[in-house]
């Protein structure tokens, strides 16, 4: 009887879009939306930064890279609103809310621009769901640009952008406002890993840099600018281990009491690994995105990025954006798939929160975001 049941429970998941993992093997969940694909052929869509409405959540927006070309903006739809494509070739994009910009809290979107080495700014136009370009010169690495990812310091409220170099170079550094509606940077620490990082994802509240190392591991590093940048080790590849070369993009799902999960795209595995948000960090389980009848899986994803916010009637239970590396139809251009956190959470036996507030991270105490 208890086989019948077992067999009962498999076939209700795969009606949902879900298959729970089976000893030690990936579960599979399907995607419920993908974005057109990006202007730019071959290996061209790469990171992902998922931008909350702060009324409608069901208006919010996916912007991805192209890093042929530029920037584009998604609605939940997959509808592109947006192709910026004069700024250059933009690889990774990370985004924060309530930065003080003439005053004013505001959405600031960083981009890593390959076209020179630079990084680039922007402001996210809440009634237009638009981007503005506000960098105010040329802020130049002087590296070869690839990864990055944004932080805000709960010590100090600053605002930060990393970003890495294929030679293994980090550097940490520190946004401000210019005084005329733009946003400036100083650098303010180097460090590096001995090959070629890309994916990164800072946590504002425990004040930690996670940094993917491609063929080797997943290290943290304390994120404030005046600390040592000392690397812990969080998971490497190969062997017994669950990721696979090249480790992508990194993302975290928080949770209200401080809990929640670090998620990395295992490229060579063409699946998504999860670990515990907390201070040493536990494998939890892998999932990866399989065909529907009307939408194709991902495989050889780079970036990935997740909310918990409830995102209205297509995503009431957050959402996991992951880029697809080979579209099926091999006449389109690669894209964004879309996958509800639920099915992701069902099948993996992890947490659903949709109480933290991603909009709350740089807020001044006892204000709300706009």
């Amino acid at each position: 009887m208890a086989r019948v049941w077992v067999v009962m429970i498999a076939v209700l998941l795969v009606g949902w879009g879900i298959v729970a993992a089976q000893d030690g093997e990936a579960a599979e969940v399907m995607a419920t939306v993908e974005t057109e694909p990006v202007p730019g052929s071959g290996d061209a869509a790469d990171d992902i930064a998922i931008w909350v409405h702060p009324s409608d959540p069901s208006q919010s927006v996916v912007i991805g890279t192209d890093k042929r070309g530029g920037l584009a903006v998604y609605d939940l739809d997959g509808r592109q609103l947006q192709y910026i494509f004069e700024e250059g070739r933009l690889n990774n994009v990370d985004l924060r809310y309530n930065f003080p910009l003439g005053g004013e809290p505001t959405t600031i979107v960083a981009a890593s621009n390959r076209r020179g080495d630079t990084i680039e700014i922007f402001r996210l136009d809440e009634a237009t769901r638009e981007l503005l370009h506000i960098t105010a010169r040329d802020i130049e690495t002087n590296i070869d640009v690839y990864g990055l990812c944004m932080y805000v310091s709960p010590a100090s409220g600053k605002y930060y952008v990393f970003v890495n170099g294929e030679d293994g170079e980090i550097q940490q550094w520190e946004l401000f406002d210019n005084g005329e509606g733009q946003v400036d940077a100083s650098l303010v620490r180097e460090f590096e890993v001995e090959s070629q990082p890309e994916g990164c994802v800072a946590d504002d509240e425990m004040g930690y840099l996670y940094v993917a190392e491609e063929d080797e591991a997943i290290w943290r590093f304390v994120a404030e600018p005046d600390r040592p940048a000392e690397s812990i080790e969080i998971a490497r590849v190969g062997g017994d281990n669950p990721l696979e070369d090249d480790i992508e993009g990194l993302a975290l799902y928080y949770t209200s009491d401080g809990g929640g999960y670090l998620i990395a795209s295992s490229q060579g595995s063409d699946d998504y690994v999860v670990f515990s948000r907390e201070e040493t960090p536990r494998y939890l389980g892998r999932f990866k995105i399989v065909a529907s009848e009307t939408i194709d899986g991902t495989s050889g994803t780079d970036g990935i990025d997740v909310t918990n916010a409830a995102l209205g009637d297509a995503f009431p239970e957050g959402l996991f954006v992951a880029q697809d590396g080979r579209n099926t139809n091999p006449d389109e251009n690669q894209n964004f798939k879309l996958v509800p956190w639920g099915d992701i959470a069902r099948a993996l036996d992890l947490t659903i929160d949709t109480t933290w507030d991603p909009r709350g991270v740089g807020a001044a105490e006892g204000s709300a975001s706009p």
